[in-house]
């Protein structure tokens, strides 16, 4: 079988996913190597036995909803490549946005900036690439996103970042920034949405708060003044209830 091939019939089983052909075609560049020009450039490229039993596996998990990230273990995040995992919540790019606020917030003169709950680093590296000024802090609490965030960093070779763990504030006692920024979990655990899409295979605790999903906001808010410099900015995504 051959790349244009392979293509067509990976669509069609794909056809209830919402991009069935854009799935087909990154798990096809995933397994062969080839960028998409090439791929399309050359359909008539045959595939290997082995790498024809790797997309019927990778297909058989996407059919059955796993999402294509962690089938391929990237996604792109601010135009950064990033290593993902199921110990950590998939980078949005709605929360782009946040990363575009942050920016615009930021002080022209150097300064310090706290990334809460970094999970694969998205956010922290994203600014860091963007203001290698700034001496950019990221945490979180699982000790395998703490790994993948630094594995992150050093893959980007972005050195003004330090990444450790910690639940929110606990291991920053004493310390002060300019901005402090986070997509805490926001989401009610009763709440339907849970049970559909991408986020039945993404960690709870990195979707989940207690409190009808307020709690972990509550606490952000109530502890990030004594955190924040004078005129610092606290940047949060949350839901829109």
């Amino acid at each position: 079988m051959d790349f244009q091939h392979w293509l067509h019939e990976a669509v069609n089983q794909l056809r209830d996913s919402d991009s069935p052909r854009r799935d087909a075609e990154i798990l096809l560049e995933y397994v062969t190597g080839k960028g998409r020009t090439y791929i399309m450039a050359f359909g008539e490229t045959p595939l290997t036995d082995v790498q024809q039993q790797q997309l019927a596996d990778l297909l058989q998990r996407r059919k059955q909803g796993e999402p294509i990230a962690y089938l391929t273990g990237l996604r792109e995040f601010w135009s950064l490549p990033l290593f993902v995992s199921p110990a950590t919540l998939i980078p949005r790019p709605d929360t782009e946005c946040l990363v575009e606020q942050a920016l615009a917030r930021l002080p022209v003169k150097t300064c310090r900036i706290l990334d809460l709950g970094t999970g694969t680093g998205a956010i922290a590296l994203a600014l860091a690439c963007e203001r290698p000024d700034c001496e950019v802090t990221a945490v979180d609490r699982m000790p395998d996103a703490v790994a993948l965030a630094i594995r992150n960093a050093e893959h980007l070779a972005i050195r003004n970042v330090r990444i450790l763990q910690s639940c929110w504030f606990s291991a920053l006692s004493g310390q002060q920034f300019d901005m402090i920024v986070s997509n805490p979990p926001y989401i009610d655990a009763q709440d339907p949405h849970l049970s559909e899409g991408d986020v039945r295979f993404e960690p709870r605790s990195a979707l989940v708060a207690d409190e009808n999903g307020m709690a972990d906001l509550t606490h952000i808010i109530d502890n990030a003044r004594q955190m924040l410099t004078p005129g610092g900015f606290l940047l949060l995504e949350h839901g829109w209830q």
